[in-house]
């Protein structure tokens, strides 16, 4: 078979030179082959190499931001934000699948309730609790006031980078797992691949702790894995019941910015940290096994 036999029409204007390069020597002809002929095989996993390229790009950032702090927050938010543009770039110009079903409804204002509900009872019920039973007692000059000014600015400010990974972890990778694989193991593999790209954070979470850095580092890569799973199902649950991106978007940076406003000025005590992992875990294998999925695929 001839070169222009394999590639046909899908052969790029870049390999159509004058300039002849061995076939068999060429990495670029291999990518191709697999880019055009292999795509819907091959697609979810070179996407997901091409986020890993532009993440790591910028993965110092998320390792330094828990040594540098809160001032250097928006460093950490811009990894977040390089999902969406290697979604952009693999579905736009690499395999030219486009976004069709990303889910680009605006849901119901129901929803919206719903997933500031769910981000309320994950972080500041338990909080709540604390307080009252003087578990972990928050600072006297804590009002209530500072924690929800400090929650809307910061929430404002992340709902782009949070859209950044809802587009490419739900709206891109996952339709296109629903197309290969089964439901429960497209939702495990797609969880499984979020907290992949979670690790620099996870493992200098696992350094901060006191002791041999390479058990306290293993410890918490195992002790995260299944909570940062289920919770990538109810992520997609989210997603895929509203048909949209915007809920999903929504969750994301609630959850996140619920968490941080009420750490940065109340503080988070023993309950409030374990209390979300039980109830995402939960959740998680709940749906997983019981919800009926609808596949934008």
């Amino acid at each position: 078979m001839t070169r222009a036999q394999r590639f046909g029409n899908a052969h790029p204007y870049w390999l159509s030179t004058g300039v002849e390069i061995s076939f068999k020597k060429s990495i670029y002809h291999n990518l191709n082959y697999y880019f055009y002929e292999k795509r819907n095989f091959w697609s979810p996993f070179f996407a997901k190499s091409l986020f890993a390229n532009y993440h790591c790009t910028f993965m110092a950032f998320s390792d330094c931001y828990p040594f540098l702090g809160e001032a250097f927050k928006p460093l950490l938010l811009v990894s977040m934000i390089m999902v969406g543009v290697g979604t952009y770039i693999a579905g736009k110009f690499v395999f030219r699948d486009g976004f069709e079903n990303a889910g680009w409804q605006w849901g119901k204002p129901r929803h919206y309730l719903y997933a500031f509900g769910l981000a309320l009872f994950l972080w500041a019920f338990p909080r709540v609790i604390e307080q009252l039973l003087g578990i972990y007692e928050a600072p006297q000059d804590v009002s209530t006031t500072t924690i929800l000014a400090e929650f809307l600015f910061s929430f404002t400010i992340t709902l782009i980078p949070a859209f950044g990974e809802e587009f490419g972890w739900r709206g891109y990778l996952l339709p296109r797992l629903f197309a290969r694989y089964t439901t429960r193991y497209a939702l495990l593999l797609h969880g499984f691949i979020t907290w992949v790209w979670h690790l620099p954070v996870i493992v200098v979470m696992g350094t901060q702790i006191a002791g041999n850095p390479l058990v306290s580092v293993s410890l918490v890569m195992l002790v995260s894995l299944i909570p940062t799973v289920m919770h990538a199902v109810v992520f997609a649950y989210i997603w895929s019941s509203t048909q949209s991106l915007a809920v999903s978007t929504v969750y994301h940076a609630a959850f996140d910015e619920v968490r941080d406003s009420i750490e940065g000025t109340a503080g988070l005590g023993p309950l409030s940290q374990n209390w979300q992992m039980l109830i995402l875990t939960i959740l998680g294998i709940a749906l997983l096994w019981k919800a009926k999925w609808k596949k934008n695929s």
